[in-house]
């Protein structure tokens, strides 16, 4: 059975860019606004406080696990910040390679392994607006080791490197959105894949992406009245059950497009569309330009 959180995964192609570790003592501050970069830590030693633009600030000890997918700005202090005017010092480089915030005379009270990925899919941003704003995981040792395997490789001029690194990459991220499903506070992917009776229809609509859905027949999957399907789906994921289905069907057409897997007629059949011509109506409102001059694009 197609799992959905695998597809997400595979489809955004992350890529490492960056770990480090840092160590902090005392009164300290980290201001970050970044282009909508993936950001992951784990908690290594101590506890500090992560907070999220236009959110309420969230307590991370000792083996917490914290992904953002969409780092856009955050904030991350110890558990006595400074003054909200006080200027913010820039960390300095240790000569054991880590990176420390606060006094240097004494012991850090706090460690943390923090890092960047990239996503390679052009779908990245669509298929990040699936995902919770903030997946916080607490006292799961698999990820902690994931996470450290990504950073030891991520300093290792070892072969076959970039490979290693982006299979680690989505093993990481698979496990952080799995341990986190159930958990999610924001609308998304997890929170309906939490949600039983959704799980079921969101994972037969992926293992069947070539069956004409409609929200009856996925309602009926889920053992759902159509009303209470769709609107349980709506609240649950913060879109509709065709918006989602779309989307899908669209980041899988551009994939195979992009790859050169198939051509026009047989992706067309293989997303769900009776016809090529169907299917270039649906693409080219989508996309913004027909399948065929995407595909030549591409090729440049």
């Amino acid at each position: 059975m197609t799992d959905p959180l695998t597809e997400v995964v595979a489809l955004l192609q992350p890529q490492a860019r960056f770990s480090k570790v840092v160590s902090a003592a005392g009164s300290w501050r980290v201001r970050r606004s970044e282009s909508g970069q993936p950001f992951y830590c784990v908690i290594l030693e101590g506890a500090c406080r992560l907070k999220l633009h236009g959110q309420a600030p969230v307590r991370l000890q000792q083996g917490d696990f914290v992904l953002v997918p969409s780092a856009y700005s955050f904030t991350m202090t110890g558990m006595k910040p400074p003054a909200a005017k006080q200027r913010d010092i820039p960390p300095v480089q240790l000569s054991n390679g880590e990176f420390r915030h606060g006094p240097q005379d004494v012991p850090a009270d706090t460690q943390l392994l923090v890092g960047y990925c990239t996503f390679g899919s052009p779908d990245a941003a669509l298929l990040v607006s699936l995902l919770p704003q903030l997946v916080h995981v607490r006292g799961e040792q698999r990820l902690s080791t994931i996470v450290q395997l990504v950073g030891e490789e991520s300093r290792a001029a070892r072969p076959a490197r970039e490979v290693i690194l982006a299979r680690l990459l989505e093993v990481l991220l698979i496990e952080a959105l799995r341990s986190a499903a159930g958990t999610a506070a924001s609308p998304g992917l997890l929170r309906g894949l939490a949600d039983e009776r959704l799980a079921v229809a969101l994972r037969r609509m992926h293992e069947d992406m070539s069956q004409p859905w409609t929200v009856a027949q996925l309602a009926k999957e889920a053992a759902l009245s159509r009303s209470t399907f769709f609107e349980r789906f709506s609240r649950a994921l913060g879109v509709a059950p065709m918006e989602y289905l779309l989307t899908w069907r669209m980041a899988l057409a551009k994939n195979l497009l992009r790859r050169q897997e198939a051509g026009i007629a047989e992706v067309a059949e293989r997303i769900g569309y009776g016809s090529a011509s169907a299917f270039s109506v649906a693409f080219s409102r989508h996309v913004g330009l027909p399948p065929a001059r995407y595909v030549r694009e591409q090729m440049v």
